[in-house]
C-alpha cells in the first residue's frame, strides 16, 4: 500500500517549523511527505526547501482554500492512500502504521481518521474530529468526545475501532481511487464542512469510514479562520445547507429543511446577543445565498446519490443533537439516546 502524506500550507512557516519535525521523525521512510502550497506570500516554501530537502513541494497558482487546494494538489500525487494532514498537527509514533492496519482489514473501508487530541491539553479530545465524527438529521456535526463546545477528557472510553459518519479534515486517510471516483471535495465549499460532505458521498457510494484510535495525533485547531471570524460562521452555515441539500434522502427532506431554518434562526439570534451583529448577518447571508441559488442546484441534487434514511441510522443520529444538548443537557456522547 503506497501512502502519501500531503500537508496543505498557506503562509504557515511558523506552523511548519513547529510541526514538520514530528511528521518527519514519526513517518516511515517508505511513506512520501509532500507540502502542497496554496500560493503563499511568506517564505514557507523556501523554509521547507532548505530545511527538509527530501520533502516534495507542489505549488498551486492561487490560494484555493482547503477544498480546491487539495483537489488541485492531489492531481499530482501518485499513491494508493492520501493522508490529508493539517499543518498544525503533531503526530505520534506509529500513527501511520496503526491507521494502515485498520484500512487493510476490509476492502470496503474508503477512509478513516486517527484519535485527535488537543495539542494544548493532551489528555483532552480536540474539537475537529475527537474520537470520530457523527452528524444528526439536521446536519449538525458532533463527535465521540465532543458535542458542540463540550470536550471530554480522553480516558480510553473511545478506544474501539468503529464505523463513523465523517473523518476529520485535520487528518483524513482516504483511498485515492475513491477520492477521484467521487471527484474529491466540492470546490465551492472553500473551507469548512467539505470533509463531511465528501464523507457523506462516500457512504452514499457504499463505502465505510472508520476511526483508528491507536493512531494518535495532537491538533492545535482554528488555524484557517479564527473562531470569532464572521467569515467562518458564514462558511459553516452556508456549506452545511449545501451539504444537506445534496445528500439528504428525499423522504422527509422538506420538513428537515424547514426545521433547519428554525434552528439556524435561533442560532443567529443567539449570535446577535452574544458575539454581535456580524455573526447574525453571516447566518442570514448564508441562507440568502442558499435559497437564491436553489433553482440552479436541482441538477446537482438529481446527480447525487441519496440513501434511505435508515441506511445510515447506525452512524447518523436521527434525532436533534441541538435538542439533546441545549434542552436536555446531554453533554457526553455516550449519553445520547440513539433509539
Amino acid at each position: 500500500m503506497q501512502i502519501a502524506v500531503v500537508i496543505l500550507n498557506w503562509n504557515g512557516k511558523s506552523l511548519l517549523e513547529q510541526f514538520l519535525p514530528s511528521v518527519v521523525s514519526n513517518t516511515p521512510e517508505n511513506v512520501q511527505i509532500i507540502v502542497a502550497d496554496n500560493n503563499s506570500t511568506d517564505d514557507s516554501v523556501a523554509f521547507v526547501k532548505s530545511t527538509f530537502p527530501n520533502i516534495e513541494i507542489i505549488i498551486n497558482d492561487n490560494n484555493y482554500g482547503y477544498a480546491q487546494g487539495y483537489n488541485e494538489a492531489l492531481k499530482h500525487v501518485k499513491a494508493d492512500v492520501f493522508v490529508l494532514l493539517n499543518s498544525d498537527v503533531e503526530v505520534s509514533k506509529g500513527w501511520i502504521e496503526e491507521a494502515e492496519k485498520v484500512l487493510s482489514t476490509e476492502e470496503n473501508i474508503a477512509a478513516l481518521q486517527p484519535k485527535i487530541l488537543s495539542f494544548k491539553n493532551k489528555d483532552e479530545f480536540e474539537y475537529a474530529g475527537a474520537g470520530g465524527g457523527f452528524i444528526d438529521r439536521y446536519g449538525f456535526p458532533f463527535c465521540r468526545g465532543r458535542i458542540f463546545n463540550s470536550l471530554e477528557k480522553d480516558q480510553g472510553q473511545y478506544n474501539d475501532v468503529t464505523e463513523i459518519f465523517w473523518a476529520s479534515g485535520a487528518c483524513m486517510f482516504i483511498k485515492s481511487k475513491v477520492f477521484f471516483e467521487l471527484n474529491g471535495f466540492e470546490d465551492e465549499f472553500f473551507a469548512h464542512m467539505e470533509e463531511i460532505d465528501l464523507c457523506w458521498r462516500i457512504h452514499n457510494a457504499g463505502y465505510k469510514i472508520m476511526v483508528a484510535p491507536n493512531s494518535v495525533i495532537y491538533h492545535v485547531g482554528g488555524g484557517t479562520l479564527k473562531q470569532n471570524s464572521p467569515r467562518k460562521t458564514y462558511l459553516n452555515f452556508r456549506n452545511n445547507l449545501l451539504m444537506l441539500y445534496k445528500n439528504s434522502p428525499a423522504k422527509g427532506f422538506a420538513m428537515v429543511l424547514f426545521k433547519k431554518l428554525i434552528l439556524d434562526g435561533v442560532a443567529a439570534l443567539k449570535f446577535l446577543f452574544s458575539v454581535g451583529a456580524s455573526h447574525f448577518m453571516a447566518v442570514l447571508k448564508a441562507h440568502i445565498y442558499f435559497y437564491s441559488t436553489l433553482s440552479t442546484r436541482k441538477k446537482q441534487r438529481k446527480e447525487s446519490v441519496q440513501l434511505e434514511a435508515n441506511a445510515l441510522s447506525h452512524i447518523q443520529y436521527r434525532k436533534s443533537v441541538v435538542w439533546q444538548y441545549f434542552l436536555k443537557g446531554t453533554k457526553l456522547f455516550k449519553d445520547l439516546n440513539w433509539n
